[in-house]
């Protein structure tokens, strides 16, 4: 009989101790990493230039890098090679095909 008495008592400590929050990981939380090589920057470079041709128009460094479908970080490795061949322009924080 003792040990019921043990058992709920232990059970109703349990219930009242207040839960541990879990803490969960997001995509948000993970940090993306980019690969810094000539290759690597030439790839994204393309990838800026089609999301820029395809819109037709200027776009913001968030908008090219959804577009794009890569990271902000990726978007702007490959605008800086494209910055670098003078093949951008920029209006209004906004960046166009030259």
């Amino acid at each position: 009989m003792a040990e019921k008495k043990t058992t709920k008592k232990v059970a109703a400590e349990t219930a009242a101790a207040p839960k541990k929050e879990t803490v969960k990981k997001t995509a948000a939380a993970k940090k993306a990493t980019v690969v810094l090589n000539a290759e690597n920057a030439g790839f994204k470079a393309g990838d800026v230039y089609q999301a820029l041709a395809a819109a037709e128009k200027a776009l913001s460094v968030s908008e090219i890098a959804k577009t794009a479908k890569i990271s902000e970080e990726e978007t702007l490795l490959g605008l800086g090679w494209l910055f670098k061949e003078g093949k951008l322009a920029t209006a209004d924080e906004k960046v166009t095909l030259a």
